[in-house]
């Protein structure tokens, strides 16, 4: 019960002042434990004028398991899977390295950051995150491209 208590909180925080670039709601009104999130790609980088709508799921033991996030929207990214999943690599919601003390307000900052600089040595995608490193303006073209798309603004 505690855990619905906490929720409630976080969700209630981020609705009232959600950290730039991200808005926050309920996947269904009567299910506290899936959000759907729209992430706007940040300015400057490629994903600059599109929204993406990731989904945040929550177990049941949280905050002492970590939420799933993963993007509905597809996009280009070497910490994203490519594929319909959407399974977002991100070292803080490991389970050996999730801290219950984590806020999702925090998650959801580091997710958004990534879109800004992509971490390609925590890659789930080895072909993105080599373009990446070795021929940006192509990666840029191509995440610029799936953006225009699939991230309807």
């Amino acid at each position: 019960m505690g855990s619905q208590k906490r929720i409630a909180k976080e969700l209630a925080e981020l609705v009232e002042s959600p950290p730039a670039g991200i808005r926050v709601e309920l996947a269904d009104e009567s299910n506290l434990y899936d959000w759907n999130v729209y992430m706007e790609g940040p300015e400057g980088s490629p994903f600059y004028k599109g929204t993406f709508l990731v989904k945040l799921h929550l177990p049941i033991e949280y905050p002492f398991k970590p939420p799933v996030v993963s993007f509905a929207t597809r996009i280009y990214h070497p910490n994203v899977t490519n594929d319909d999943k959407g399974s977002m690599c991100l070292g803080m919601l490991k389970s050996d390295e999730w801290k219950p003390s984590s806020r999702l307000s925090a998650v959801l900052q580091f997710a958004r950051q990534l879109l800004e600089e992509p971490m390609p040595d925590d890659a789930v995608e080895a072909r993105i995150a080599e373009q990446y490193n070795n021929d940006r303006k192509r990666y840029e073209e191509i995440a610029r491209d799936w953006t225009r798309k699939y991230a309807k603004a």
